[in-house]
């Protein structure tokens, strides 16, 4: 008792002072997010979101970036340069006081950036201090200036190196093997990435190297069109109701916003909103006014000129949206996000600009186009049929299930476990695999979900089909959580959700069928991460008495290696599906969370997953063909 007093004392000597940016080092997640290849991706964007800051104050219009062969990186801008000149009250030269010094910056009121996205002052700093080494050059005043930090620490005095013809900063920083547990930067996120932020940005040119593949890759990112060739390219593969997107703007008091929108013939609304070209993943005050006052247009329109008769209902907000791609970018002096992460917007003022907007211009747009009103309205009309269908066909559900003795489907084996978190559930492809899966598993926790046959392909259907479809009504009703803008991530029964299909071509189609369902009908269950896809081994490889399993042939080649076993004297099974395996193998490989491997399914790019799903999924052949013709000689993994 006496030891456990001692060693639980609380006195001056605990309290724990961490100078300069070892806190960041200490704890990374909480400015960056994880350690993970996310977190990894984020010190790039850090130091192009400055870039970007110095683009919207007009300063720049041409950004580097620069991935090395060791997994470094460049970003080169020719903005006004940071200031070298001795900061004031620290004492040393601005540039270290940026770049070591936590909450320093030129964005919180100084006069130098009017619209800023970062707004913490933590970026170069964060970055500095995650990275094995920094060093950043300044172009300014017709000098070049230097300096090298290492690990957060000034390792070299601020140097200066000669007359210099341009303007602007180079950083080349490589993140540190110490804090990151990949350092390998994705080149196709990155790509997306900054895709993105050139189209938020018209006439900023952003070019993208990627030096370590045998023949250097380069891509230039410029578009004069701004988000009017963003929603262009959002609906490249898809067929759209008017040729060109509608494109409207408006600014109050220091806040501007910008809007462009283009129907398409898909079921499906995409909406992305940004703030000083920060992506409002979660939505916020633009994005309300947005959708509130398209409703009321629309609606004002139809009544206007009698396309919405006296006795009809008013169109709703969903019926107005199907189809709808369009990008919402607001500036403005003093954003407020919720939270550090900067996913949502919480400016009122923002909601009653973005109205009275769309109001306004929208409404102008409507009255100077009656052919593209017309055909716009028609869409709206038959959305709202189509709502009204599946609103009959869901009550229908729910009187037929009211009824039974049980509200959840008849096939689903659930789990006696009553806290969701806890829970997972096992969607199983095909009746003998469901069988055995009921058996092996862990009845307290993993509830089953046996399908049958192909379900419905939700990118070439209408939400009514949806509630119609016998494939995909069991899997609504045992997550709980309902679909569409009815969907309530808290009313989730389930926190694993995980598809278990065959290793065939028929498992994997309908992985992607069910992914396309989660993606379209059920997006957040994706973005807060719950689905998973199971791996259930190829191979049972028996010598003697002893069964080892593997996932793939390298895994088999490995296996023979480090056990030093001959091909000829082991046993070599290949699972063509998972009713081959008994429910204890089953359990063993596949369902038993001590030795199972999961596969967590990530939305790292909405827009570019948006595509994949219409590319692959939908109507158009040509995409398609183009899409596997690009593809097939880096395909791995295919039947896996």
């Amino acid at each position: 008792m006496e030891n456990m007093k001692l060693s639980s004392s609380y006195d001056e000597s605990q309290i724990q002072v961490l100078e300069g940016l070892e806190a960041v080092r200490k704890r990374p997640g909480m400015y960056i997010g994880s350690t993970s290849s996310r977190g990894l991706h984020h010190l790039v964007y850090e130091i192009v979101a400055n870039s970007i800051d110095e683009a919207l104050a007009g300063r720049c219009d041409e950004i580097e970036i620069i991935i090395r062969k060791d997994n470094s990186v460049s970003v080169q801008d020719n903005g006004g340069g940071i200031p070298v000149g001795i900061h004031p009250k620290m004492g040393i030269p601005t540039i270290e006081v940026v770049h070591t010094v936590l909450h320093a910056g030129g964005k919180f009121g100084g006069g130098a950036y009017t619209v800023s996205g970062g707004l913490h002052g933590v970026g170069a700093s964060v970055v500095n201090a995650l990275s094995e080494y920094m060093e950043v050059e300044v172009c300014r005043d017709g000098y070049m200036y230097r300096q090298r930090y290492e690990r957060g620490k000034t390792v070299t005095p601020l140097e200066m190196l000669g007359p210099c013809d341009r303007k602007g900063t180079k950083t080349t920083f490589k993140p540190d093997g110490e804090i990151f547990e990949d350092l390998v930067f994705d080149f196709d996120s990155m790509l997306a990435r900054y895709r993105e932020m050139a189209f938020l940005n018209k006439g900023v040119k952003i070019r993208l190297i990627d030096e370590r593949p045998e023949e250097r890759v380069e891509k230039n990112l410029h578009y004069e069109g701004g988000i009017v060739s963003f929603v262009e390219y959002m609906n490249k593969n898809k067929e759209v109701l008017h040729q060109k997107p509608i494109y409207i703007e408006g600014s109050k008091d220091g806040s501007s916003v910008e809007i462009a929108m283009q129907y398409n013939d898909t079921y499906v609304e995409n909406i992305y909103s940004y703030a000083n070209n920060i992506a409002t993943t979660e939505g916020g005050t633009h994005l309300t006014g947005f959708k509130t006052a398209i409703t009321k247009v629309l609606n004002d329109y139809a009544r206007k000129y009698n396309i919405l008769k006296e006795n009809d209902k008013n169109l709703m907000g969903e019926d107005v949206r199907e189809g709808l791609a369009a990008v919402i970018s607001v500036k403005l002096e003093e954003p407020q996000f919720e939270g550090q992460t900067k996913a949502k917007l919480g400016n009122s003022e923002i909601r009653s600009l973005v109205e009275s907007v769309v109001n306004e211009k929208l409404a102008d747009f409507l009255e100077e186009n009656p052919l593209i009103s017309k055909t716009i309205l028609e869409r709206c009309i038959t959305a709202q049929r189509a709502r009204e269908a599946a609103r009959k066909a869901r009550e229908l559900t729910r009187r037929k299930s009211a009824l039974e003795s049980t509200s959840l489907p008849g096939k689903l084996a659930d789990c006696s476990e009553k806290d969701p978190s806890l829970c997972e559930i096992y969607i199983v492809e095909g009746d003998s695999a469901g069988g055995s899966a009921k058996q092996g598993r862990d009845r307290r926790f993993q509830a089953i979900l046996p399908l049958w046959g192909k379900m419905l392909n939700v990118e070439k259907a209408r939400i009514d089909k949806v509630f119609n479809n016998d494939k995909l009504m069991p899997v609504i009703t045992a997550l709980g959580a309902n679909i569409g803008d009815d969907f309530d991530i808290t009313k989730l029964r389930y926190h694993k959700v995980i598809i278990m299909a065959d290793a065939d071509v028929d498992g994997s189609h309908i992985r992607t069928l069910l992914l396309t369902f989660f993606f379209r009908y059920m997006r957040p269950l994706i973005e807060e991460g719950h689905v998973y896809i199971a791996q259930p081994p190829l191979f049972k490889v028996t010598k003697g008495k002893e069964d080892v399993y593997a996932f793939n042939e390298k895994e088999l080649e490995k296996i023979f290696k480090e056990k030093n076993w001959k091909k000829e004297e082991c046993v070599i099974q290949r699972y063509k599906g998972l009713g081959e395996m008994n429910s204890e193998q089953l359990w063993e490989t596949t369902m038993n969370p001590e030795t199972r491997t999961i596969l967590k399914v990530e939305l790292e790019d909405a827009v570019s997953a948006d595509q994949i799903f219409t590319i692959l999924m939908g109507d158009k052949v040509e995409p398609r063909k183009d899409f596997i013709t690009e593809h097939a000689k880096t395909v791995t993994n295919l039947d896996v």
